[in-house]
Order: C-alpha cells, then sequence, then structure tokens
C-alpha cells in the first residue's frame, strides 16, 4: 500500500475510534454517574448548572480515553513521525472540544480549563509514547 495513503488511513481510522469511544463512555455516564434529579437527556443542556463535579468526570474520561484511543491508533499504524501524528491527533480532538465549550454553555470555568489542559494534548501524548514503545503488529 503506497505509505502516504496508509498514513491518511491510519490518522483517519485512529479519529474514529477516538470518536466512537468518546461517545460510548458519554452514551453511558448517566449510568454510571445519574443525572440530577429532574434532568433528562433530552434537557441535559438546559441544566448543566444543577451538574456537581461527579457529574463531570464522566465526561472528562469521555475525552481523555477517546483522544489517548485514537492518538494510539494512528501512531501505531502510522510509518513516520508517530508522535507528531499522536500529537496533531490531540490538537484535532483539542479543536473539537474547545468547539464543544462554546456549545454546552453552564459548563464551569474550573472543568473547562481541566478539559482543555489535561484531556487532549497529554493523552495524545501517553498514546505516541505507548504506540511508539510498543512492538509492530
Amino acid at each position: 500500500m503506497n505509505p502516504t495513503l496508509k498514513n491518511v488511513l491510519a490518522v483517519v481510522a485512529g479519529i474514529v475510534l477516538g470518536m466512537v469511544v468518546n461517545g460510548t463512555i458519554v452514551m453511558l455516564s448517566s449510568k454510571v454517574v445519574p443525572f440530577p434529579e429532574g434532568v433528562t437527556p433530552e434537557n441535559v443542556m438546559d441544566n448543566l448548572k444543577l451538574f456537581e463535579a461527579k457529574h463531570w468526570v464522566m465526561p472528562w474520561l469521555a475525552h481523555a480515553l477517546g483522544t489517548l484511543a485514537a492518538a494510539f491508533f494512528a501512531a501505531k499504524f502510522v510509518s513516520i513521525q508517530k508522535m507528531k501524528i499522536a500529537l496533531g491527533v490531540g490538537i484535532f480532538f483539542l479543536l473539537m472540544g474547545t468547539i464543544n465549550i462554546f456549545i454546552m454553555k453552564g459548563t464551569p470555568i474550573w472543568f473547562i480549563i481541566l478539559d482543555l489542559v489535561g484531556a487532549y494534548i497529554p493523552t495524545a501524548w501517553l498514546g505516541g509514547r505507548m504506540a511508539s514503545d510498543s512492538k509492530r503488529p
């Protein structure tokens, strides 16, 4: 397979995997930490002010683990510059997370800072390290 095509496919597949991991965790989050009284999946966006710190753990994990999975997968299967690819994937997820902040009005500032600083680039770096340290399939 053409190396450039292989690299592009690895990055795209990694991003899709990361989005699936993120979405799955978000979907399961209310089963792990139930919504506050009166909040339903349909009215979450209008009731973010009712969320306590415990309600923000699963979204943070979704962002961190989705980015980790995406960066690891992409870095594992590209032929060149694994860490740069992993960090590039992390930047992509960071940009998506930043956009999400503007959509989700009412997100507490402490979570925004924690999320943007701790969920994306550090886990992308970790995914790149894990991919670089592991043996190729």
